[in-house]
């Protein structure tokens, strides 16, 4: 219920109003002492002999029966025109009616927006059954830089200068990130560029890093990036023994755990401290992903830290903490 600003009685103040009433006071003067009329009163005391403490409630002002409806047959016109993407008032005169009758029976329909009429696809969430069965491969794109920037110093001062090495410029620099889709556990590297060869390199070693903790890799996710679709790429799969599964076209919700990934790694890591340089971002790194696979609860495996899903015994897991 939303009492507007100027309301001199709320349900309490009505059940006080009552109250006067009834242990012996006037209306007249019951409604003088609350702060409104004679008739405010009268109707209020009328509701609560009618209805009880119920009555006091606020109602709804719209009217129960409406004089001249819009009949069902226009309605059902104006639904199947705007299946047909014509817009409001383009219906309002194909139909005869008012702009704002078309308005309120496209509200009622849900199909006020254009995007109403294709409905979002449900999201399909999976888990592989088993560490290792299936891998999720992505790149994030970094500006290098010498010394901290605006975000820390607040100032843009000389950092209109060009990205491009060629002109000047600091260059870039590439996350490659790795997770797994049963225990998401991570691996990440930075290369220069965001080639083939950095991209079977780091597929190389993320296979190694998961077989140094006895999780064997079979499948490999990938977007359709074109470092992933070379030649080269599918022949180290191959040589891997690995099944190259690739996302579909401009759906990167398919690659989702990657990109979740990615997006932590800037919040946590990229942008969350006044690093002095690229260099000293690149070098904490790697604390940064041993901590979100040994110490961080991660949300979707039910605030669980990803190196617990391997099932080591207490040996194993001192072994491979160092």
């Amino acid at each position: 219920m939303n009492i507007h600003n100027n309301a001199r009685l709320t349900p309490k103040g009505r059940e006080y109003l009552v109250g006067l009433v009834r242990n012996g006071l006037s209306q007249k003067a019951a409604s003088r002492a609350v702060g409104v009329s004679p008739r405010t009163a009268a109707k209020w005391v009328r509701r609560f002999k009618e209805e009880g403490v119920a009555g006091l409630a606020d109602r709804s002002s719209r009217p129960v029966k409406l004089r001249q409806p819009t009949p069902h047959d226009v309605v059902e016109c104006i639904i199947e025109l705007r299946r047909h993407r014509l817009t409001g008032k383009h219906i309002a005169r194909q139909t005869g009616v008012s702009p704002a009758t078309v308005s309120r029976v496209l509200k009622r329909a849900g199909l006020s927006r254009l995007k109403d009429l294709e409905p979002a696809e449900p999201e399909r969430r999976y888990v592989h059954d088993n560490p290792g069965d299936m891998i999720h491969l992505d790149i994030k794109k970094f500006g290098r830089f010498e010394r901290p920037g605006h975000r820390v110093t607040g100032s843009r001062k000389g950092q209109s200068n060009p990205r491009a090495r060629k002109q000047g410029g600091y260059g870039w620099e590439y996350l490659h990130v790795c997770i797994d889709d049963h225990s998401r556990i991570a691996f990440t590297d930075i290369f220069e560029n965001e080639k083939k060869e950095s991209a079977i390199a780091f597929l190389k070693a993320a296979v190694a890093y998961y077989r140094h903790l006895g999780v064997t890799v079979t499948r490999v996710m990938t977007d359709n990036g074109a470092c992933y679709k070379s030649h080269a790429f599918a022949a180290a799969c191959k040589k891997l023994g690995l099944k190259h599964v690739r996302t579909k076209p401009y759906t990167p919700r398919t690659n989702g755990k990657a990109e979740r990934f990615i997006k932590t790694a800037i919040n946590e890591w990229a942008y969350a401290h006044a690093y002095k340089s690229s260099e000293h971002r690149k070098a904490c790194l790697p604390n940064w992903t041993h901590n979100y696979n040994w110490h961080r609860p991660h949300g979707g495996i039910k605030d669980k830290t990803p190196i617990s899903k391997l099932n080591w015994g207490r040996n194993n897991l001192l072994r491979f903490h160092i």
